[in-house]
């Protein structure tokens, strides 16, 4: 689970200040860490598929924000997608 804290301290750093929540950066970057949070959790319980599902669906929402800054941005989704480590 994400903290108060630490989710505002990644909208900060991606979206540019506090409040800006809606960007798309600040979306993806959420979206990436809840994602590896969840990782481990799949590796202790493979048979969680209401869990893998909420996962699948998160990965699918975060390919979509992506495919959004891609066309809309080139260079921010090239540094979004070098800062955390995505398309290795």
């Amino acid at each position: 689970m994400i903290s108060k804290e630490q989710k505002q301290e990644i909208i900060t750093k991606f979206g540019g200040d506090a409040a800006n929540t809606g960007s798309t950066q600040a979306q993806i970057a959420l979206l990436t860490y809840r994602i590896n949070e969840l990782q481990p959790h799949f590796k202790r319980n493979p048979k969680d598929n209401a869990g893998i599902r909420g996962l699948l669906k998160m990965v699918g929402q975060r390919r979509r924000l992506l495919k959004y800054l891609k066309n809309n941005d080139i260079e921010a989704y090239r540094a979004l997608i070098a800062e955390l480590g995505l398309r290795k």
